[in-house]
């Protein structure tokens, strides 16, 4: 599939900033993408509007169950967010460039924050399913990555910095809240696969070997996309399944579900925590 040029890049930006902008005339400081299971966080959210992705000029459209495919703009701990209740991942098909496109039209629209979760598999020994960890970096096994292709200036440099992907200052906010709240939250390296099958006992080995503590599906392209337009990153994981090699399981979709339901209550609480004391 051909790269769109910056101008084409920047028509269909507009195309679809034009449109939400005939929707709504809220103006979001903060980007929330739900993963897997996770959309519950939708519910905190003080809803003004609801736009469908499918209604959204040049929006990918949510291929994988459990994602509702919307974008909520409403007031979430005191702050105006927009909320993504769904995303895209690589092996549905989409570009690099055609996943990273909501988070360039919310920075459009005035988010100069991404907060971003998922759902991940647990590498470290020390995780159980239903626990949740700070993203503290990550490692990017995807193959692929939205910046290759003609850069926009405009938007962010030619070769980012990605010393500090996950913002610090966010890191420490969320740290803080969690104690606050005696809330346990790991923290560590995700690391992305493109998926959509799961991985070989012998590759989560090596992935352990390699410094990650979950693998997912999601998150870095997103991640990197925010990066280079200079926005601020939180990240929380949301560990639905244990991959121990040694003790290996087939997955059940239940189960990672009911993983999820257990961990959400937590990460909501980190979040919208972290956005009071913004």
């Amino acid at each position: 599939m051909a790269l769109d040029t910056v101008e084409q890049f920047r028509s269909k930006r507009d195309e679809a900033l034009n449109f939400i902008e005939s929707k709504t005339d809220f103006q979001p400081e903060y980007l929330l993408i739900l993963g897997t299971g996770l959309g519950q966080l939708g519910e905190e959210i003080d809803v003004q509007d609801s736009i469908s992705y499918s209604d959204i000029p040049h929006f990918p459209v949510s291929t994988v169950e459990s994602h509702a495919g919307r974008l909520l703009f409403g007031i979430l701990g005191g702050k105006k967010v927009v909320a993504m209740q769904g995303r895209f991942h690589f092996y549905e098909g989409y570009t690099m460039q055609q996943i990273a496109f909501p988070v360039r039209v919310a920075k459009a629209l005035g988010a100069h924050s991404l907060f971003v979760s998922n759902a991940c598999g647990g590498m470290n020994p020390n995780f159980e399913a239903g626990d949740i960890m700070l993203i503290t970096d990550h490692i990017n096994f995807l193959g692929d990555n939205p910046l290759i292709g003609p850069n926009d200036d405009e938007l962010g440099p030619r070769f980012p910095d990605m010393s500090d992907p996950y913002t610090s200052r966010l890191r420490e906010i969320a740290q803080n809240v969690a104690l606050d709240n005696s809330l346990k939250m790991h923290q560590g390296i995700y690391l992305a696969i493109s998926g959509p099958m799961l991985e070989t006992r012998a590759e989560y080995r090596y992935m352990r070997q390699l410094g990650a503590d979950v693998v997912g599906m999601s998150t870095v392209p997103e991640v990197i996309a925010a990066v280079h337009m200079g926005m601020d990153v939180l990240g929380i994981s949301v560990i639905t399944d244990e991959c121990f090699p040694d003790s290996l399981k087939p997955v059940v979709l239940e189960e990672i579900f009911a993983a999820a339901a257990q961990a959400e209550p937590k990460m909501t609480q980190v979040i919208i925590g972290v956005l009071e004391r913004l």
